[in-house]
Order: structure tokens, then C-alpha cells, then sequence
């Protein structure tokens, strides 16, 4: 057999599988209708979005994965196949920090799929304001940084905010030099948001170090004003790049390799347990000496995992701090459960915050 007769049969056999899985694909969302129609026959105000649901797929496929596809790109498959059945249910609204092209929009699109609409916000007050008025169903925020550390304005909002975290996600950080300039020497200026001009400090001083850098709202805004301004370069991602039609003068200058954000998803849902969780707290203390260790020995005594705490001051007297606590697990779990019950008694206030799915992708 030639050559050319056995990449012929290669081809088929492709377009007989390309045939079923299309097949499949409408069969699996005739399904996702009929799942939509049986809700809103008993609740017309029903969540058709289940993030533990599809955390728990997301998992299955990468742990039956056998490749040759990695796991990431398989779950990132089905991840837009959900995506695209969940439109045909009910047409999702997510709100995140704009403009068009920021890192919040790859974030929410990375975790609902392309085929929800992202609705850009000015601000991350006006992202917890949509969610919480019902003019969108989710939000996406940033939380933390692996180099900059927390967000704390997204923290102290949930000081005062009805929301749950309904889930996390984890975006990695390419930061590229994107302009219209032919190259480096050209650059008079560098816009970008402040954490970005952070996390690539040691790049700029080595090799724009005459370079004016400016503070600007976000890495699109940044790629905006590099797009009329040819003396001028913006950092930022390849999403902004495309947008605004701007050139990579030098990609990946993060000066950490490894720069990582972590995004949450804030909805009005209670989520159930998928399996693999996490759980965020609000807590205060008492004013009393030792008031910090009261705290965490609930979660020590019930042999609960904490795995991050920030403190942020209440605003409600000098002093005065609250903290956010991320431990692992659900709140319905049995030892998470007696632990609230135990914290609740010891701390001057307690807010879950949402358990949610641990990030999968």
C-alpha cells in the first residue's frame, strides 16, 4: 500500500469519527433542553449553572484521559462543550473587570467557556453591584497574586456583600511588550496596571530603564492608549493584543516564571460539594488576649486544613481587623460542619463566603 492510499484511509476513518462525535455533541445537548425544561417546570427561577456538576466532570475526563491529548487540552474540550450546551439552556451573563481584553476576561472565559457573554465593568464595586442586583448571573474578580499578593479591595467588599464564592480560578500570567513602535529604542512610555509594572520591575529596569512607566486602570486600557500612541508600549496579555492590533516587541518578561493569579467566581448561589473543595471565611475576634488562637483551634481540634489567612482591618473602629480564611473542604462537610459551630461560638462574627470547587484547569 502507498503511501498516499494509506493517509487516504487515515482521512476517512478522521471523517467517519468526525461524523459521530457531532452526532453525540447534538445528542448530549438535546439532553442539556431537556434538563432545562424539567427545572423550570419546578422553579421558573432555577440555577442551570452547577459548578460542582462540572467540576466533577472536568475531573472524570482528565483521570480517563489516556491520551494522546493532554489532560489540560481534554478538559478544555469538554470545558467548551458544557459551555455551548449550558447557552442552549439559559444564555449566561458574566461581569468582569474590563475593558475588552483584560486578564478578567481570559479568567471568566477560561472558567465558563466562550460561549457566555462577558459583560466589561469599571470597576470590581460595580462587578459585585451587577451580581448582586440579578443584572447578570456571575461575576469573575481577581483575588491574589502569586508575586503581588492579595487584591484587598476585592476583599473588603465582601465585608459588606450577600454573595457567595461559587469558585476559583487559576490563570497563569504571560505579560507581553505589545506596541507599534519597530522596537525597545523607540519606546518612550510604558502604560499598564500597577500589579502588571510590578511583576515585570526587573525587565523594564533592564532593558527599558529610560522608559517612563505610567500607572493606567487596566492592561486593555494600557493597550488602548499603545495603540495611538506609536512612541508608547503597553503591557499586557496576547487577548489585548489581538484586539488592538498591537506587535510583540518581547513576550513572557514577567521576571517571575512561575506568576500565577487567582480569580474567584461570585454568584447567589449556595454551591454543593463536588468532592474536591474549598471554603472561605470571614471571621472576627473578640477583643480579648489570644483571640486569634480562639479562632483557629476549632479548625486544628476538627483536624481541618487552613490553607490561607489575610487579615484586613473591619473599618468599624482603629485596630479593629477581620480575617478571610480559605481551609479545605465543604462546608457540609461532618468535621467542617462541628467546626463552624465551635468557631461560631468563639468568634465576635463568622460569614461563610461560599465552599466552592477547588480550581481544575
Amino acid at each position: 500500500m502507498g503511501s498516499e492510499e494509506k493517509l487516504q484511509q487515515i482521512r476517512e476513518r478522521i471523517d467517519t469519527l468526525d461524523l459521530q462525535i457531532q452526532e453525540l455533541i447534538n445528542q448530549r445537548a438535546g439532553l442539556a433542553q431537556e434538563v432545562a425544561r424539567t427545572k423550570l417546570r419546578e422553579d421558573r427561577d432555577a440555577f442551570f449553572y452547577r459548578p460542582e456538576r462540572e467540576a466533577m466532570i472536568l475531573r472524570r475526563v482528565q483521570k480517563r484521559n489516556q491520551g494522546p491529548m493532554g489532560n489540560e487540552e481534554m478538559a478544555r474540550l469538554f470545558r467548551e462543550i458544557m459551555s455551548s450546551c449550558l447557552a442552549l439552556e439559559m444564555p449566561m451573563q458574566v461581569a468582569f473587570l474590563g475593558p475588552e481584553g483584560t486578564f478578567t476576561q481570559a479568567a471568566a472565559l477560561k472558567h465558563f467557556g466562550h460561549s457566555v457573554n462577558t459583560i466589561p465593568m469599571a470597576s470590581i464595586s460595580d462587578i459585585f453591584r451587577e451580581v448582586e442586583s440579578a443584572s447578570v448571573h456571575y461575576g469573575v474578580v481577581p483575588v491574589e497574586n502569586s508575586t503581588e499578593g492579595v487584591i484587598n479591595h476585592t476583599l473588603d467588599l465582601f465585608l459588606n456583600s450577600p454573595l457567595q464564592i461559587c469558585g476559583e480560578v487559576m490563570l497563569r500570567i504571560h505579560h507581553h511588550l505589545l506596541s507599534l513602535a519597530p522596537d525597545l529604542k523607540s519606546v518612550k512610555r510604558v502604560y499598564s496596571h500597577q500589579q502588571s509594572l510590578a511583576q515585570c520591575r526587573l525587565w523594564l529596569d533592564r532593558n527599558l530603564p529610560f522608559a517612563e512607566q505610567i500607572d493606567v486602570g487596566s492592561n486593555a486600557e494600557a493597550a488602548r492608549l499603545a495603540s495611538i500612541e506609536p512612541d508608547s508600549a503597553a503591557i499586557a496579555g496576547e487577548m489585548a493584543a489581538e484586539i488592538y492590533k498591537l506587535k510583540g516587541l518581547a513576550r513572557n518578561i514577567e521576571d517571575e516564571p512561575d506568576n500565577t493569579t487567582r480569580f474567584l467566581v461570585i454568584g447567589r448561589q449556595r454551591v454543593g460539594a463536588s468532592g474536591e473543595d474549598k471554603t472561605t471565611l470571614l471571621c472576627a475576634t473578640r477583643n480579648v488576649a489570644g483571640g486569634l488562637g480562639s479562632l483557629l483551634n476549632p479548625l486544628a481540634r476538627h483536624g481541618i486544613s487552613m490553607s490561607r489567612i489575610e487579615s484586613r482591618p473591619s473599618r468599624q473602629g482603629n485596630w479593629d481587623y477581620v480575617f478571610f480564611i480559605d481551609i479545605d473542604g465543604h462546608r457540609d462537610d461532618e468535621n467542617i460542619a462541628a467546626a463552624l459551630k465551635d468557631l461560631e461560638r468563639e468568634a465576635r462574627m463568622l460569614k461563610v463566603l461560599g465552599s466552592y470547587p477547588t480550581a481544575v484547569l
